[in-house]
């Protein structure tokens, strides 16, 4: 099996708008609905991941605050590129308008 990093991607601002115009039970049901996910994949997931935070840009020569679309990540396993892809057809992630999911494959690493 390979290994697949997921990006789960959305503009900040329709996260923001979906949590301050959903109701708290429309909350509970939308964490539900991962929670479902989560269980129904749990054979394909390697880590569930987690939402991630603000984001600094290193480079040679600074560290500076930048915004991105990335809101999560998951890690799982299939056979192929097209698998993992498949996985994710049905996730809860799509609740969040102009969201989308990026999928690549984690490459192993030459040792010596």
């Amino acid at each position: 099996m390979k290994k697949f990093l997921v990006i789960y991607k959305a503009p900040s601002e329709e996260f923001q708008k979906l949590m301050a115009n959903s109701t708290p039970e429309e909350q509970k049901k939308g964490m539900e609905d991962w929670g479902k996910w989560m269980k129904e994949h749990s054979a394909e997931l390697v880590d569930g991941g987690a939402p991630v935070g603000k984001t600094k840009q290193v480079t040679m020569d600074s560290v500076t605050d930048i915004k991105n679309d990335i809101g999560g990540y998951s890690i799982v396993q299939a056979e192929s590129h097209d698998d993992a892809a498949k996985i994710f057809t049905d996730s809860p992630h799509f609740s969040v308008p102009r969201s989308s999911i990026e999928v690549m494959e984690i490459m192993p690493m030459l040792t010596n």
